[in-house]
């Protein structure tokens, strides 16, 4: 252990009233929202790589921070966990998330990193038992690496796709080992940057049978956590095949996946698909395929993924909303995808980004949960389609017979309102 978060207290609630900054003001663990505390509907995580791996390097520039544990050896890995749970001590956090690249350091061959990941995530399982941390869930990193460059799942040389398929069945192993709750794949190279030599149908079926084989092997190693698919339609690569909610559905139709893989939705990568938070999470949850969300924004003059710590109550709210309505969060919950600006060198700021963040997102779920207790949005809503419950049989009926039915019954639609503003005047009620 380092002195990095010396003089830093315990983040306690303190009231909307209170002037401490080390504080929270809307997020109070214990307060029960639509029977459940806040702690169980939010269950918040914290993500390891943006956390405790990032250097503070943007596209222009390298490195800002200078951490006591970043090292290349696995006396860094380990002090980089001291430090990581006593930065979750401080924040009462209740879970973590994690690449294997974040916990421990590349070696020259797979056997040799594999066994740095075993060691650390032995390490990390006894601070777990300590100190009752949760992880979320795991995840391999298959984007950073020069090999993957061109893909890992969906590489053109069999050989990455190997490398691949044993890096994920090690970190499904280890998942599974530190009791993680999800298993995640983010395809940061699975897409193209260029059609010229690009063979879209090949890598997608790559892409399917991989994904297959992971759901296999979590079947045979009897994990019970859920496998998750995080959209994300470009960056780095042109075009991404998990582009969001609505084309990976599409692919897990397509490959018979739709029951046994559900979504993490990113704020972030919803907005660089051209859709809001809300509209991912609604329809994911449409799908039945909300498993868990990355909280984060993105700075709306930037067209790339700023991973911003959340700051705006209404568009949590709505997000919360969606969350809500589905029957909250079962094994997903709100992980931090999340940095601090590369200028935001003290261990204050790592901390009250995230009570920032816990405070927003408190507040946020608050609204939401007034909106869905008071019944009126959902009313309204109802309304709208209200002439559907006295329209019979329709949608089981053809065009010639509905043709006729609208000769016979002179049938003449006349528009009613959407009445949007109204529905934003009262959504703003209850922020």
């Amino acid at each position: 252990m380092t002195d990095f978060f010396q003089g830093i207290p315990q983040i306690r609630f303190e009231g909307p009233d209170s002037q401490n900054e080390f504080a929270f003001r809307h997020y109070n663990p214990d307060e029960v929202v639509m029977g459940k505390t806040m702690k169980d509907h939010l269950r918040f995580s914290v993500a390891w790589w943006h956390s405790f791996a990032w250097p503070g390097g943007d596209p222009f520039g390298g490195q800002t921070f200078e951490r006591p544990w970043f090292g290349d050896d696995m006396a860094h890995a380990k002090l980089k966990a001291d430090e990581a749970f006593e930065m979750f001590r401080i924040l009462q956090a209740p879970y973590f998330a994690w690449h294997d690249l974040d916990l421990r350091p590349e070696a020259e061959t797979f056997a040799e990193s594999r066994a740095r990941l075993t060691e650390i995530t032995d390490y990390i399982g006894e601070k777990m038992a300590q100190t009752g941390v949760k992880c979320l869930w795991g995840t391999a990193n298959m984007f950073t690496h020069r090999r993957v460059m061109a893909g890992a799942a969906t590489n053109p040389d069999p050989e990455v796709f190997l490398y691949a398929a044993a890096t994920v069945k090690a970190c499904m192993d280890d998942t599974m080992k530190l009791g993680g709750e999800n298993y995640v794949l983010w395809g940061g190279r699975e897409g193209y940057e260029t059609l010229l030599n690009t063979d879209l149908g090949k890598e997608r079926q790559q892409a399917g049978r991989f994904l297959s084989m992971v759901v296999d092997y979590k079947h045979k190693i009897g994990y019970k956590g859920t496998i998750l698919i995080e959209p994300k339609p470009q960056e780095p690569s042109k075009h991404q095949y998990d582009y969001d909610v609505g084309t990976i559905y599409g692919f897990l139709k397509d490959f018979g996946l739709e029951g046994e893989v559900k979504l993490n939705i990113e704020q972030g990568h919803a907005i660089l698909a051209g859709h809001s938070f809300e509209h991912e999470l609604a329809l994911a949850a449409s799908l039945g395929l909300l498993g868990s969300i990355d909280m984060n924004r993105n700075d709306y003059q930037s067209g790339w993924d700023t991973d911003q710590f959340p700051n705006n109550v209404p568009e949590t709210a709505l997000a919360y909303y969606e969350v809500l309505k589905s029957g909250g969060f079962t094994t997903g919950g709100t992980n931090f995808d999340s940095k601090v600006r590369r200028q935001s060198l003290d261990a204050e700021d790592l901390i009250l980004g995230h009570v920032g963040a816990m405070d927003v997102c408190a507040a946020g779920l608050k609204a939401a949960a007034r909106m869905l207790e008071d019944g009126k949005l959902e009313a309204a809503r109802t309304e709208r389609y209200a002439g559907w419950d006295k329209a019979g049989d329709l949608l089981n009926s053809d065009l010639s017979t509905l043709a006729d039915r609208v000769v016979a019954e002179g049938i003449d639609p006349h528009p009613r309102s959407g009445r949007q503003e109204r529905l934003e005047n009262l959504v703003n009620r209850y922020l």
